[in-house]
């Protein structure tokens, strides 16, 4: 903003910047929306939903496939937290070739905070890969999806908040989901564990944690997507580096994926570069058209990833899976209903019978004579 003073007429005149110039330098214009080289605001409002949705499910579906695929490798379920450090070496390199395509890459956030966010990392990821060495996938997911409950938890004991009846009913809806569903794991399936539940629980807990810490970091300090995922992956990577090297456990992986290089390093590859674009086009979806569309699209794509783990790998089913998975869905939808009251408007009891009175009413007088 520029100020001039005029002594003769004594006036000010003020100068504002157009939109462009205050921009942040990470965005090109107001509405571009650029995911993966795309620029997503050349197409309508249906196109751009066809493209988000179909790059999730692609993505993930594709994520998830070659993550259980990694871990049917006969010997490699011992090695969850070395994929977890090819991982985020993967990452880091993305992190690090998208940040060279901006303009502006000065880091922002400050390395304290970066070092908070990469432990939180580790143990979401670390402890959700490691736990697939004891679980079966779908079980995994199902617990993922479950994220309510601890945040729930953390929020009554940590913060003193209170909640609603639709909140409370969705993490009661998820935890009998999650227990029905875990019994049913643990009767059928032989290579359950309850190490497994223990370290998949640990995971939610951090992941309920970081998003808060991400998000408050990147609005306070307007700092890139690029720019988050290079240093708290990068971080990560030498905190996983040093635990694997302290506990000596680094050297029987690397030889144990130099024997088989395309079934560990290559899918490894895959699976973290599927993670990554797949990541990108839910940040597109939630900007575009909001959260409460965004968690009904990723929840679709669990279900589906679900569905295809019990096609494309050999493992015990039992219908109490799909009644347990059933009470998950509906915690997650009284969850979302719960944060978008506003939005939704679900009819009440008194509503629906006047409805009916209506509807009686209608039929009696358009009756003949």
């Amino acid at each position: 903003m520029d100020l001039k003073f005029n002594n003769s007429r004594k006036y000010i005149s003020i100068s504002v910047p157009s939109k462009s110039q205050t921009m942040s330098p990470h965005i090109k214009s107001v509405d571009d929306i650029m995911v993966l080289g795309i620029n997503l605001s050349r197409f309508n409002k249906l196109t751009q939903f066809f493209i988000c949705v179909a790059g999730v499910f692609v993505f993930y579906l594709i994520y998830g496939y070659l993550q259980e695929l990694i871990f049917s490798v006969e010997g490699f379920k011992s090695y969850g937290w070395y994929l977890t450090l090819v991982q985020f070496g993967f990452y880091s390199i993305f992190g690090l070739i998208e940040l060279q395509l901006i303009k502006d890459k000065r880091r922002r956030i400050p390395g304290k905070t970066y070092m908070i966010i990469a432990f939180l990392t580790v143990g979401t990821m670390g402890l959700s890969n490691t736990s697939l060495g004891y679980l079966n996938y779908p079980t995994q997911v199902i617990f993922k999806c479950c994220k309510l409950i601890p945040v729930m938890l953390g929020g009554v004991f940590i913060q003193g908040k209170r909640y609603n009846v639709a909140d409370v009913s969705a993490a009661v809806c998820m935890s009998l989901g999650l227990i029905w569903f875990t019994l049913a794991d643990s009767t059928i399936a032989p290579n359950f564990n309850l190490t497994g539940v223990i370290l998949i629980s640990l995971a939610l807990c951090a992941d309920a944690v970081i998003g808060n810490v991400q998000e408050k970091a990147m609005k306070l300090h307007n700092a890139s997507n690029s720019e988050m995922v290079l240093y708290s992956y990068s971080i990560g990577f030498v905190y996983i580096l040093l635990g694997l090297t302290c506990t000596s456990e680094i050297r029987p992986a690397v030889t144990f994926c130099s024997k088989n290089p395309i079934r560990t390093y290559g899918y490894a590859f895959l699976f973290s570069l599927t993670g990554y674009f797949g990541i990108s086009f839910v940040l597109a979806l939630i900007k575009i058209f909001g959260a409460l569309l965004a968690v009904t699209v990723t929840t679709g794509r669990k279900a589906m990833t679900i569905v295809l783990s019990f096609l494309f790998f050999a493992k015990p089913f039992s219908f109490q899976y799909v009644w347990s998975g059933l009470l998950v869905v509906l915690g997650i939808f009284l969850n979302v209903y719960s944060k978008n009251m506003d939005k939704i408007r679900l009819p009440s009891l008194q509503g629906l019978m006047n409805i009916s009175a209506d509807e009686r009413k209608s039929r009696t007088l358009i009756q003949p004579v």
